[in-house]
């Protein structure tokens, strides 16, 4: 099997499948219990919210833990507004955001919000200056991703969101740095987000876990209510396996982040070496992209077809995000991708597991794919 499809989700990693096991057979007790096997459990919890701190330059106490990257988007978005939109009901955001910060900007909208929504702009480029002049003195949300998870394209967060809170402080920001986190050296101080949204499973950690920082002092209304744990922002017993799990593998790849993108990024140039070579092949790929994601097009062939071909040989890309289940990519659309393109786009997504051979492998697939598909019109 040659996995290139690591934007969607990735193998979990042996370190995060001891840990989870550990928690469910050993550590088993209920976080919030005050016996000894409840303390056992929260340690490891307290494990982890250190470890992602000493990722991103925070205090352990800056973190809580949800679901996932839906969660925390959800959370950081509709909390901040409920929060802070009671006088200011200016929204922004851009065109290019991952759905689970797309739709809840559709119900800010629906609850009375003016939505901004930044395109790109006829380079399929999104600039800091284009962020700041979205921004307003009736402005207090402003949420833009770090890493695009179509095609790789690294926003100018830091830059905006510095200028962005040097001018209107009372704006809160938010980053969705999924595709980011522990790929990119990401400081929650220098990237000047009061929220930053991060997934376990897009770095070898099992589904089910992901987390937000928020900043101390940056006040955000909980998504969900109930017993009060994580100090009342996120409601119901912590899934201490995840968790733990999470911390672990963030254990594991923090040290590492230099090394695994050196690797990527040679990854990548071999790809777009190789893939260059066949005739029609497209490549959508700049300097400012990270070294994880290449969006790579076939005109005349359409991407699920190409998708199942390539999947015949053993060999795993996507034709787009995974939460859109082949619907024509509106992202790619902003960028500036015609009808053509949108109908013949892939997604090769990397990890540190993949070596030249698999992108060897790919071309060839492609090479075949173009000489035994049925090409449309």
């Amino acid at each position: 099997m040659i996995y290139l499809d690591n934007a969607a989700t990735t193998k979990v990693c042996l370190e995060a499948g001891e840990a989870a096991l550990f928690a469910m057979r050993e550590a088993f007790g209920n976080p919030s219990s005050l016996h000894g096997m409840g303390i056992e459990a929260e340690k490891l919890i307290n494990f982890t919210k250190e470890q992602i701190a000493s990722a991103l330059s925070c205090s352990a106490d800056e973190i809580i833990f949800t679901s996932g990257a839906t969660e925390s988007n959800n959370t950081a978005i509709l909390g901040l507004a409920a929060n802070y939109g009671k006088r200011k009901r200016r929204v922004v955001t851009t065109a290019v955001e991952h759905p689970s910060v797309a739709e809840p900007f559709e119900k800010l909208k629906a609850m009375g919000f003016e939505v901004c929504v930044i395109n790109p702009d006829e380079n399929g480029e999104m600039t800091a200056d284009m962020i700041i002049d979205a921004v307003d003195d009736n402005t207090c949300l402003v949420s833009a991703m770090l890493v695009n998870n179509e095609t790789g394209y690294i926003l100018p967060i830091a830059k905006a969101f510095s200028e962005v809170k040097r001018y209107f402080p009372e704006c809160y920001t938010h980053c969705d740095a999924v595709q980011g986190f522990e790929k990119l050296s990401i400081k929650a101080k220098a990237l000047c987000a009061d929220t930053i949204s991060f997934s376990g499973h897009k770095i070898y950690a099992p589904k089910g876990v992901g987390g937000l920082y928020i900043k101390k002092g940056v006040r955000v209304a909980p998504l969900l209510v109930g017993g009060g744990q994580q100090k009342n922002l996120r409601s119901g017993t912590e899934s201490v396996p995840l968790i733990y799990a999470l911390g672990k593998t963030v254990e594991m790849l923090t040290p590492t982040i230099t090394e695994r993108y050196e690797k990527a990024s040679d990854l990548k140039s071999h790809a777009i070496y190789k893939l260059g070579e066949i005739d029609g092949v497209i490549i959508n790929s700049k300097d400012n992209y990270s070294p994880y994601i290449l969006s790579v097009s076939l005109p005349g062939y359409k991407s699920e077809t190409v998708l199942h071909f390539l999947e015949q040989s053993g060999i795993y890309v996507s034709s787009g995000s995974a939460c859109s289940r082949g619907k024509k990519s509106s992202v790619l659309a902003a960028f500036g991708y015609g009808d053509k393109l949108l109908d013949s786009t892939l997604r090769i997504s990397f990890s540190c597991e993949n070596t030249h051979a698999h992108i060897d492998s790919l071309a060839d697939g492609l090479f075949r794919a173009r000489e035994s598909l049925a090409r449309i019109k």
